[in-house]
């Protein structure tokens, strides 16, 4: 279950609770979105689950990012349980892309299988994806999102 929510920040549309975005007039912004949320865990078989979802990661400033840190923080029952954390090689170690062009799109779809053994779990997992990106000239941008997980 922890290294499934970690990818959940590898990567984070229409569906996901956007948590915000920084970034500065006349240069790269950054979107994150992670659909569906909540996730839709499917039993396989046991007490092992899949857990589909598209990670969405949008330039809209018009200028090209490179990412440089992606952040992942896991809450269950309101806690925090779990903070990872990736820096631009780590996520190119595993064939993540880490540059997104212009007004760029990339998305990435994952479906991760994890052995949940309490189902009561599924009424408490929160995560909040950040990623951190810089444009051509160097500004700094980030986004964050919140997912949850259902049954």
């Amino acid at each position: 279950m922890r290294r499934f929510l970690a990818l959940l920040c590898l990567a984070a549309a229409a569906c996901s609770h956007s948590g915000g975005t920084t970034s500065q007039p006349g240069h790269g912004a950054i979107t994150l979105a992670i659909a569906p949320n909540p996730i839709v865990a499917k039993q396989v078989s046991g007490n092992t689950y899949e857990f589909p979802f598209d990670i969405i990661l949008r330039e809209t400033g018009g200028h090209p990012l490179t990412i440089t840190g992606v952040t992942m923080t896991v809450y269950a029952f309101g806690l925090p349980v779990n903070v990872d954390k990736y820096d631009a090689a780590q996520i190119a170690t595993m064939g993540l892309p880490t540059n997104v062009p212009a007004n760029g799109e990339w998305r990435y779809h994952m479906h991760p299988r994890r052995a949940v053994t309490d189902e009561r779990l599924f009424s408490s997992i929160t995560a909040t994806a950040r990623i951190d990106a810089v444009d051509d000239n160097s500004a700094a941008t980030s986004a964050s999102t919140t997912v949850t997980v259902t049954r």
